[in-house]
């Protein structure tokens, strides 16, 4: 295995005060990247901004990214005169959605428009449930398009198609319907099930209407699908199976008001209401994961939306935010948080008991094991660690624990 040793900052559990024993029993794991992972995709195939990792029970790897409309069309999509005039052949975006085993090979490729469903402008999050369901969450407009500061794929900064928004009115295409929706498909890709439609944003007390949510999870002994409603400052949560609406919350277990926040500033007391939730997950133990990526913070609930704690990360970060996707380490007790940071280009590594950050993997640069705007993370049953990058980043790389 051709692989890269990345530094992590497992010293940092003797900041804790603990002692020798302890300090060598809970030190925080380490990683090793797997340089050559994925093997190459077919058909001159490249990643577009990827939104959304995720693993599923026999670990294979689901990656959602946003295609075409996020590569650059001079140099990555196969468009330079210079390209044509060779008879080079490079490059197609992927199919959106891809799945790969444990070694990287693709065993999988689907997504796009289809009958009975509206694809999203702009994927977000990607979630597989204990059946196979594949759900996808519809977070768009995309980054350059409209509003900053949506789902985890940025908003702020980049902007899809290198100057398609450059040409006169007359020369742009219709606008569409902001994403307002969530699906689900069987893992083959044929559609089972939308919740929610394009346009029909609703408010923060809406019982059928989402606001380009980023993130999914799904409790499949309930039959519960979990939404981070991003531009409706919400979780909110609907029968996995109907799409029925069931329940909804805001930032520390309360009714959400439409308030907006405003900017973040580190100096003052955390806000009372979400600023952008763009991540939902839920740990064995039935507590509720949420970022509030533009807030720098992470909240912990009862399924039921019962507060129970927060803790913050990159809590000076400006800009993106810190705080865009979270997974579980796969011991017994899930000890560890992993935190994708795609502002600081990082994964922060955290206590799940305590929130408190200690350690991270990589840093900002383009070689393998180091991170541009790094939005999601996923972890398999070998304790592997999985990451996406988007904006510009377009690409997935995996994490080995040890050496």
């Amino acid at each position: 295995m051709d692989t890269t040793r990345i530094g992590v900052f497992a010293a940092a559990a003797l900041a804790l005060g603990l002692g020798t024993a302890a300090t060598v029993a809970q030190a925080p794991p380490t990683f090793t990247v797997e340089r050559l992972w994925p093997r190459p995709l077919p058909n001159h195939w490249i990643l577009g901004s990827v939104t959304g990792v995720a693993v599923d029970a026999q670990d294979r790897v689901w990656v959602v990214h946003r295609g075409v409309d996020s590569l650059n069309l001079r140099t990555e999509a196969g468009l330079a005169p210079t390209a044509t005039a060779v008879g080079e052949t490079c490059c197609a975006a992927a199919p959106h959605v891809l799945a790969f085993d444990r070694g990287g090979s693709l065993v999988g490729r689907w997504g796009g428009p289809g009958q009975g469903y509206a694809w999203p402008q702009s994927p977000g999050a990607i979630a597989v449930d204990a059946k196979g369901h594949v759900w996808v969450t519809a977070a768009g407009p995309p980054p350059g398009a409209a509003r900053g500061g949506g789902g985890r794929g940025g908003g702020r900064a980049g902007g899809a198609r290198g100057g398609a928004a450059r040409g006169g009115a007359a020369d742009a295409p219709a606008p569409r319907a902001d994403d307002a929706h969530v699906l689900k498909f069987d893992a083959a890709g044929k559609f089972v099930l939308q919740i929610g439609k394009p346009g029909d944003t609703g408010a923060h007390d809406s019982t059928t209407s989402l606001n380009r949510p980023a993130g999914v999870a799904v409790d499949s002994q309930a039959n519960e699908v979990f939404v981070a409603d991003t531009g409706n400052r919400r979780i909110v949560v609907f029968d996995a199976g109907t799409g029925k609406y069931k329940r909804h919350w805001g930032a520390y277990g309360t009714k959400p008001d439409g308030t907006d926040p405003g900017a973040y500033d580190s100096a003052a007391a955390p806000a009372k209401q979400f600023r952008s939730p763009s991540c939902v997950e839920i740990s064995n133990d039935g507590m509720v994961y949420v970022c509030d990526r533009l807030s720098n913070r992470i909240q912990v609930f009862r399924k039921d939306g019962t507060y129970v704690s927060e803790g913050f990360v990159g809590k000076a970060t400006l800009g993106n935010g810190a705080a865009w996707d979270v997974a579980f380490s796969r011991d017994p007790k899930q000890q560890w948080l992993f935190v994708a940071d795609g502002q600081n280009h990082a994964v922060h590594i955290l206590r799940r008991d305590t929130l408190q950050t200690v350690a991270k993997i990589g840093s900002g640069g383009r070689i393998p094991g180091f991170f541009y705007a790094v939005g999601s993370v996923a972890t398999d049953s070998q304790g592997a660690v999985y990451t996406g990058e988007t904006l510009e980043g377009k690409r997935v790389q995996k994490f080995v624990p040890g050496k």
